[in-house]
């Protein structure tokens, strides 16, 4: 009887879990969103909270203020962020390290544009609320994943590139299609970017970093120049 007892108390709790979780989930999607539109300043709690479909209160009793929902979704942009970084290590192929790395950049910025434009009105406004992550957190992976790619240089598999402002190229070449997805879409006449442009936006992306660092590129073989034609005159 215990025993069942017992269960049926885990059972709760891991049901009560998940709806926690769940709850969380739609109001850090709904908080990314207002605070994309509107900024921290703009945004508001009950915005939010409409948003996502809970009372006010409930928004209130996962997160205390407007200030810790935001520092709570940056968290979140920079844990899916960084976590990208993973493939870049000292035993991995440097083609295929990079290529999954602008890939999943590319992809976060495809499928989530507004976590990209919250970060940037975010530094934009001199990085207020993250100034002390960007200069600790940040820069330890920025400077760990920088050796590697200079140790890929050492060891003779890449070109001698300056890691850091790869990493650099790599943020902005990734997140202007989310940041000035307006713009993109304004100069290529389309309302909205599709799968077939991200993918060839991604392509370029490609092209340009494994270029850069001397790496052969898809396609490449189909791109060699043609020899001239031999000289038939006599």
């Amino acid at each position: 009887m215990r025993a069942q007892t017992a269960t049926t108390a885990d059972d709760a709790g891991r049901l009560k879990g998940r709806i926690r979780r769940r709850q969380e989930g739609a109001m850090l999607k709904a908080a990314e969103k207002v605070f994309a539109r509107a900024g921290f300043q703009g945004a508001t709690m009950a915005e939010i909270a409409d948003l996502a479909g809970v009372p006010k209160a409930t928004l209130h009793y996962y997160f205390g203020s407007k200030e810790e929902l935001y520092r709570a979704v940056l968290d979140n942009i920079l844990t899916l962020w960084l976590a990208e970084t993973e493939s870049i290590t000292a035993d991995a192929d440097p083609a295929t390290a990079l290529t999954a790395y602008v890939r999943a950049k590319m992809r976060l910025s495809a499928r989530r544009p507004d976590a990209s434009r919250v970060f940037a009105n975010e530094i934009v406004h001199g990085a207020t609320h993250i100034g002390e992550y960007l200069r600790t957190e940040l820069r330890k992976t920025v400077e760990a994943r920088a050796a590697v790619i200079d140790q890929w240089a050492a060891e003779g598999r890449i070109l001698p590139v300056d890691a850091t402002h790869l990493f650099f190229t790599i943020w902005a070449a990734t997140q202007t299609y989310a940041d000035f997805e307006s713009q993109v879409c304004a100069v290529i006449g389309k309302p909205r970017l599709s799968a077939s442009d991200h993918e060839r936006a991604c392509a370029h992306v490609l092209t340009v970093v494994l270029r850069t660092c001397g790496l052969p590129c898809a396609g490449d073989h189909l791109r060699q120049v043609a020899p001239p034609p031999a000289n038939t005159t006599h």
